[in-house]
C-alpha cells in the first residue's frame, strides 16, 4: 500500500475533518485505506494516508475532485428552476424525509466517469447533528461548484505544491462556503468591517472546504453546551470506521488528543473557529 504524509494544523477543525475526508475518499474510490496523525514533531504535525491506490493517494484524490462533475441529489418527482446549479439526479432512496427537503440545500454527488462520491451529511435524516453551517440564500450546489472551481485552478497552476501541502495552499474565496476552514471564519466585529460588503475575498483552502464536508459524511464531532464542539485527533493509522469514532472523541485503543472550539455566528451562518486543546489521553 502506498503511504504519503502532508502537513495539518490540528487546531484548525476544518483541516482535521478534511483529513478524515481524504481517508474516506481514498477508501471509497480506491479500496481499503488507513489514515492517522503524527505529532512527534509538535511544530510540524502530519496526516499520513495509506491506500491501495497504485499512485500517490493524495494526488489521486485531488485529481478526482478537480475533474469531477457536480450533481444534485433529489427524491423522485422533485423539480426546480436551478438547472445552473448542476444536473439533478433523482433517487428512489433519498437520505432525508421529503417533508424536510430544502431545495437550496440538496445533497450532492461528485462524479468522474464511473466513480462518484456523495456529500449528504447535513441532510442524512438521522438523529445525529446535521452540522450544517451555511444558511440563508446560500445553496449547497453553488458552494460546492465554487470550491471545486477554485481547486481546479490550483490544480492546474500548482499541482506539485497542492499535492505536497493540500491544506496549506490557499486561494481567495468569496462569501459562499461550507464554513469549515477556520482561516475563513470572521465576524464583522473581529474583522472591524464586513469583507463581504466590501467584496473582499478571504484566503482559505477549497480542499479543506470540500473534504471537510466529506469527512463528516459518517462522523460527527461532539456537540457540547454553549455552542462548543469537541473533536479527537488520533495517533497512528486507522481504517475509516475506527477513525470516525476517534474524531468524535471515542477511546479506540490509540493515543488521542482532544480539542474544543466554539461555533461562532456570522450573519445567518455558523462558522468554525480555531480550537484549544483539552487533554492528552
Amino acid at each position: 500500500m502506498a503511504q504519503v504524509s502532508f502537513p495539518v494544523d490540528l487546531y484548525n477543525p476544518g483541516q482535521v475533518f478534511a483529513s478524515l475526508g481524504f481517508l474516506e475518499t481514498a477508501h471509497a474510490l480506491f479500496g481499503p485505506a488507513e489514515g492517522g496523525f503524527d505529532w512527534s514533531n509538535e511544530g510540524k504535525p502530519q496526516f499520513a494516508l495509506s491506500s491501495g491506490c497504485p499512485v500517490n493517494p493524495v494526488e489521486a484524490v485531488l485529481e478526482f475532485l478537480a475533474e469531477a462533475d457536480l450533481e444534485r441529489l433529489a427524491p423522485q418527482g422533485y423539480s426546480d428552476d436551478w438547472e445552473r446549479d448542476g444536473l439533478l439526479c433523482r433517487l428512489t432512496t433519498f437520505p432525508a424525509p421529503a417533508s424536510s427537503l430544502d431545495g437550496k440545500a440538496l445533497p450532492l454527488r461528485l462524479r468522474r466517469n464511473d466513480q462518484w462520491l456523495d456529500v449528504t451529511h447535513w441532510c442524512d435524516g438521522s438523529s445525529r447533528s446535521s452540522f450544517k453551517l451555511f444558511a440563508g440564500n446560500q445553496r449547497s450546489a453553488d458552494i460546492a461548484s465554487k470550491m471545486r472551481d477554485a481547486l481546479r485552478e490550483l490544480w492546474k497552476e500548482r499541482r506539485p505544491d497542492l499535492t505536497a501541502d493540500p491544506f496549506g495552499i490557499t486561494a481567495p474565496l468569496g462569501g459562499s462556503s461550507f464554513k469549515m476552514d477556520a482561516r475563513k471564519s470572521w465576524t464583522t466585529i473581529d474583522a472591524g468591517y464586513s469583507p463581504d460588503d466590501q467584496k473582499h475575498d478571504v484566503e482559505a483552502s477549497p480542499v479543506v472546504e470540500l473534504l471537510a464536508a466529506v469527512g463528516l459524511e459518517h462522523a460527527r464531532p461532539e456537540a457540547l453546551e454553549g455552542g462548543e464542539v469537541r473533536y479527537g485527533v488520533w495517533r497512528g493509522l486507522l481504517p475509516p470506521p475506527v477513525a470516525r469514532a476517534a474524531l468524535g472523541g471515542a477511546r479506540v485503543g490509540v493515543p488521542i488528543r482532544l480539542f474544543r472550539f466554539t461555533l461562532d455566528k456570522a450573519g445567518q451562518n455558523k462558522v468554525v473557529t480555531f480550537a484549544e486543546e483539552e487533554a492528552v489521553v
